[in-house]
């Protein structure tokens, strides 16, 4: 699939890619920083953002994709940028393609399988029938009855654009996603990667565990483990600084 992407700056290039529900646009701010020293792609996954939807969904399709990509782009390497579900994403890249990885960062997420979790934000999107809920407004407040966190419910709204018929529209698939998330809650596999890797992780998170770093040292051996104190899932957003400090000193050694 030809994955929509933005690209910053000239040099060594980064490949970002984004979490469930997400999109590139959650990384412009971050991805012009490091685009004052290298080339930045900022990733669509598919089902998400610009990218086109498929009824198909999985990480190896998403690695595929990816390989695509730089196959398109010409890039025989890069450094390659995950979160949450792109980090599975990135993980999965490594085991299937480690030549064409230079370095990878992995930002609060582990190779294992995680319990369902995502039920809450599942029942406000299915609450939300755009063809009766036609308004900014009328959906906001559809989900602020299931969802209290204020940051999580305007994550969502990105998601909401007028389409060429001057309708609202989702820029994420949410049937196909909802039907596969047990495959995106899923193990990525647990293949050795001799790659230089950098697990980042918010404190107050608890998606990559003290538990699982044994694991991920097993399967990543030169890998380095970071926590951002205060910091919860969406670290990149709640700590932007010191997320940016930590990864570029990592990208730069």
């Amino acid at each position: 699939m030809k994955l929509h992407v933005r690209t910053l700056g000239e040099g060594k290039p980064l490949i970002i890619l984004h979490g469930l529900f997400g999109s590139s646009d959650n990384w412009q701010t971050l991805g012009k920083r490091y685009a004052e020293q290298r080339k930045v792609f900022l990733v669509d996954q598919r089902n998400h953002g610009h990218s086109p939807w498929s009824d198909a969904f999985s990480y190896p399709l998403l690695v595929a994709d990816l390989l695509e990509l730089m196959d398109d782009e010409q890039l025989p390497q890069a450094d390659i940028l995950g979160h949450s579900m792109g980090g599975k994403t990135a993980m999965a890249f490594a085991q299937a393609h480690p030549d064409r990885l230079e370095k990878l960062i992995v930002a609060d997420i582990a190779p294992k399988a995680y319990p369902p979790h995502h039920q809450t934000i599942l029942a406000a999107l299915h609450a939300v029938d755009l063809n009766i809920h036609n308004t900014r407004k009328a959906v906001e407040e559809i989900i602020q009855a299931h969802i209290d966190d204020a940051g999580t419910r305007q994550f969502l709204l990105k998601n909401l654009y007028w389409n060429d018929q001057q309708v609202l529209a989702w820029r994420i698939n949410i049937p196909v996603l909802s039907r596969e998330m047990p495959a995106i809650i899923g193990d990525v596999g647990s293949h050795r990667v001799d790659v230089p890797a950098l697990f980042i992780r918010g404190s107050e998170s608890g998606y990559v565990r003290d538990s699982d770093i044994p694991a991920i040292q097993t399967q990543f051996p030169q890998a380095e483990f970071h926590t951002i104190e205060g910091a919860g899932h969406w670290l990149h957003a709640e700590r932007p600084k010191e997320f940016f400090d930590i990864t570029q000193d990592f990208l730069i050694r």
